[in-house]
């Protein structure tokens, strides 16, 4: 049975990406936000994006934050992570960037998202636990495969450390 995932990433510059990862279908994912319906989100202030983003990971067992070349360290991708571990979420991070958009570009690859959140009190980085996968290969559809082939035995195992801590 697939597993109820959120999808955390940077929407602007990584829509397309993420669709792609979203659309493989080994995992069951949250509804895609339409671009009206954040905007009036986001137009009732941080505390009704956080309601939302509460609303959305209801029900969900892992947190898949795809990374592009800008999703470390911003403000919501941060609370996300925050947000789903706190639930006792799995946490899980793919790069994305060696996917083509709609223009048919790759990007560069972004920092580890995990490298800026810290792990309770311990003076650790969430890094040191959580992991955060780099698709092989040299094409977008060799990265594509990769994530088809890998993304469900991620996110199981992404679960399985988050049960241990």
């Amino acid at each position: 049975m697939a597993r109820k995932c959120f999808y955390s990433f940077h929407y602007t510059p990584d829509n397309a990406r993420a669709s792609q990862v979203r659309n493989i279908g080994v995992i069951e994912g949250n509804r895609p936000a339409p671009d009206n319906d954040w905007e009036k989100v986001t137009k009732g202030g941080d505390d009704a994006i956080k309601k939302w983003i509460a609303e959305q990971m209801k029900g969900r067992t892992c947190c898949i934050v795809l990374v592009g070349s800008a999703t470390a360290n911003r403000k919501w991708i941060n609370h996300e992570i925050i947000k789903a571990w706190d639930n006792g979420l799995g946490v899980v991070g793919i790069h994305i960037h060696g996917l083509r958009n709609l223009n048919g570009e790759t990007s560069t690859q972004g920092n580890n998202p995990f490298d800026c959140i810290g792990f309770g009190n311990t003076g650790k980085k969430l890094s040191s636990i959580v992991k955060c996968y780099n698709p092989a290969g040299v094409t977008s559809q060799d990265k594509y495969a990769w994530i088809s082939k890998h993304l469900a035995n991620a996110v199981e195992e992404a679960v399985d450390i988050r049960g241990k801590h």
